[in-house]
């Protein structure tokens, strides 16, 4: 049924509670945050509004009529209700605000994925955005788990049960710290070099690992001996500091490159080149946020996995 006007607001119902509790306007108007003589003037149109008299004005406080204990108490219901409500509105707007949750590879995650947000977050500033990081195991069994709307993994073979995109080439490389005596070579190193090498690497798992023994794999040969790391920092450390060769994406050694505090040692006929690809549950389809993040925000690369 429609209400008929006037209606009592709902703030001067209230600050009536009050005074009921309280048995004073000023004491009143001062948990309302409002002066005495703001407080007054709503008690009365309150009044004027029911057409009662709602309470007595006495010299030392005031005190509430039958009426006005009446209304007191049936603006509770209401004014909870109103409490409630407001509270469902407001879960209602967070919920409502665009959620994306991402689930990334190391790489893609300390190199890539900070540039991506800062364009998400200048296009469309709501948005909550959540990262995940690991190895590319990690992302897979996060993704298919319903664990994020998408996924970055990188040199990623097999992938089973998820649809994908290619949205980066990059290309792993060995390093060394300048005095290596590597540094003084003056031919590309062998494969077979390199296999027979101690290097430090990321672990079992990541797709980082997988290209190198890949790669290696296709000539007939595998890792000889490798420490494991799982970080990127960590693999820097070992090899600045302890002088013997590694294996990292270009991506993660720009800086080193470019300050001379690494170098780069090229490989004869060893392919470490990899994708970087998006991916997500196949029959699955992205989330709005999620595909305006890959097709507005991750800069574009043509390919599509089969």
């Amino acid at each position: 049924m429609p209400l008929s006007d006037p209606v009592p607001d709902l703030q001067s119902l209230d600050l009536l509670r009050s005074v009921a509790k309280l048995g004073s306007i000023r004491q009143a108007a001062r948990v309302h945050n409002i002066s005495q003589p703001a407080a007054s003037m709503r008690l009365r149109n309150l009044e004027k509004v029911l057409g009662l008299k709602l309470m007595d004005r006495l010299k030392g406080g005031a005190q509430l009529t039958a009426s006005g204990e009446a209304i007191s108490q049936w603006s509770e219901e209401v004014v909870d209700s109103m409490v409630r409500l407001l509270a469902g509105a407001s879960a209602i707007s967070v919920t409502e605000k665009p959620k994306l949750t991402i689930v990334a590879s190391m790489t893609v995650a300390e190199y890539l994925i900070p540039t991506w947000l800062v364009q998400l977050k200048v296009h469309m500033p709501d948005a909550v955005v959540l990262l995940k990081v690991g190895n590319s195991d990690f992302v897979k069994t996060s993704i298919s788990k319903s664990g994020g709307d998408i996924g970055f993994v990188e040199g990623v073979s097999k992938l089973e049960g998820f649809d994908s995109k290619v949205i980066q080439k990059d290309e792993l490389s060995v390093f060394i710290a300048p005095t290596h005596p590597w540094a003084k070579r003056k031919h590309k190193l062998s494969a077979l070099e390199l296999a027979r090498t101690p290097l430090v690497i990321r672990e079992k798992g990541s797709g980082t690992r997988e290209v190198i023994e890949n790669a290696l794999g296709a000539m007939g040969l595998g890792i000889t001996s490798t420490v494991e790391m799982g970080s990127t920092t960590s693999i820097k450390s070992a090899v600045l500091e302890g002088n013997v060769p590694g294996i990292l994406s270009k991506l993660a050694l720009k800086n080193e490159i470019d300050d001379g505090s690494a170098l780069l040692v090229p490989v004869e006929d060893l392919n470490l080149m990899r994708n970087i690809r998006a991916i997500w549950p196949h029959k699955s389809p992205l989330s709005q946020t999620a595909k305006y993040f890959l097709h507005e925000i991750v800069p574009p690369m043509s390919g599509m996995t089969k």
